[in-house]
């Protein structure tokens, strides 16, 4: 996988817990966000894209694992 696909943290809306914001395929962003396709994040959670992350949203801790690693 490259890093080169990544562009930023997206969130998954949830009924529990706090609101995690998650690392997808950069190109998969726009495609979600209008035809409400679903992503999948890094750490392999599936969801629509909805939200755009604000500076200092939580991410996911195993996304971000991932993305330290493949930076590496």
């Amino acid at each position: 996988m490259s890093t080169q696909i990544l562009e930023r943290p997206e969130t998954k809306d949830a009924d529990t817990g706090p609101e995690m914001f998650h690392y997808v395929r950069k190109e998969k962003i726009a495609e979600s966000a209008v035809m409400g396709t679903f992503v999948i994040a890094l750490c392999g959670e599936t969801f629509p894209v909805t939200k755009s992350p604000k500076p200092g949203s939580p991410v996911c801790p195993q996304c971000k694992e991932i993305y330290e690693a493949m930076k590496s």
